[in-house]
């Protein structure tokens, strides 16, 4: 890393932590090791001791501390995933959660827009962008908000239930649907995914095939994945369940349940959550075409 991407780090953090100190946010430290992450399809965790895991994401404990009565929490915490290496992704990498009780999603996008606009102050220079590829995004221009369905309907010409019901979702998600993002030279929030991809979201109380949750691209980088939370107890289970399906049919192990969270569940208050990628971020604001330039060392150094 430069020295000039180590400062730039530093300070983004500092802005960060400021941003939610100033806005009644608590600070809080989970366990980075813990005995069951939630269980995804596609997300395998870091095993180390017997029968513990290096967290995914700190979001199961944050979520127990909401239900315990907290209502608004940050963390900036590493997290671990196996077998993720490329110019966007490392195996250990750091992230920023946030939780909010008694809101819905649409809360953190609100939440998003003001984040982004404070480090543009803090971190660029007067009235500067944000940079991904050659794409200059600016957060003080009006945000594009755009349905996972019309996204799929204006740039890729397809319907999303066709596309996952013939498995070509996540390929026309990258292939098409992300590089078309990167025309907006503003940031870009993609939300009302369908329900099967939304592992821990609520559905919308007038459509329980629509999950209220969004993702945030800037240039056509995903940079964070927010929802409204998902607090029945029994739906939780049958999801974590059904992804555990998925795992083995498709040769991978099928991963325990995080049986104190699922109980913790009955209750957990109305809420949202969010994880943003702060890797990801620095890069976005240094105008980094690479992860690799903007953390202190990469795998292969070490």
């Amino acid at each position: 890393m430069k020295m000039n991407a180590l400062w730039l780090r530093a300070n983004l953090i500092k802005a960060v932590r400021n941003f939610f100190w100033e806005r009644g946010f608590l600070e809080v430290e989970t366990p980075a090791l813990i005995p069951a992450n939630a269980p995804e399809e596609y997300i395998n965790p870091v095993h180390t001791l017997p029968s513990w895991q290096l967290q995914t994401s700190p979001e199961i404990c944050m979520k127990r501390l909401l239900c315990s009565g907290h209502k608004k929490i940050f963390q900036i915490s590493h997290c671990w995933r196996s077998n993720e290496r490329g110019s966007r992704h490392l195996s250990e990498f750091t992230m920023l959660e946030w939780y909010r009780a008694d809101c819905d999603y649409h809360t953190l996008m609100g939440d998003c827009e003001e984040l982004l606009q404070y480090i543009s102050i803090c971190c660029l220079p007067k009235n500067g962008c944000f940079m991904h590829n050659s794409s200059k995004i600016d957060p003080f221009i009006p945000w594009q908000r755009i349905s996972v369905q019309e996204a799929f309907s204006r740039f890729g010409q397809a319907d999303v239930w066709d596309c996952l019901r013939k498995g070509l979702y996540e390929e026309i998600l990258v292939s098409v649907i992300e590089p078309a993002l990167a025309q907006f030279d503003s940031p870009v929030i993609l939300l009302d995914y369908p329900a099967e991809l939304a592992a821990l979201a609520r559905t919308k109380s007038d459509d329980n095939e629509i999950a209220e949750r969004f993702e945030l691209y800037l240039g056509g980088l995903e940079l964070a994945n927010g929802f409204s939370e998902l607090t029945d107890p029994l739906e939780q289970r049958k999801r974590f369940e059904k992804a555990n399906i998925v795992r083995s049919n498709s040769g991978q192990a099928a991963l325990p349940l995080p049986e104190p969270f699922i109980k913790a569940l009955e209750t957990m208050p109305t809420s949202a959550g969010i994880a943003m990628g702060v890797d990801r971020l620095v890069m976005l604001t240094a105008g980094a075409s690479s992860i690799d330039e903007i953390v202190t060392f990469i795998p292969e150094d070490l």
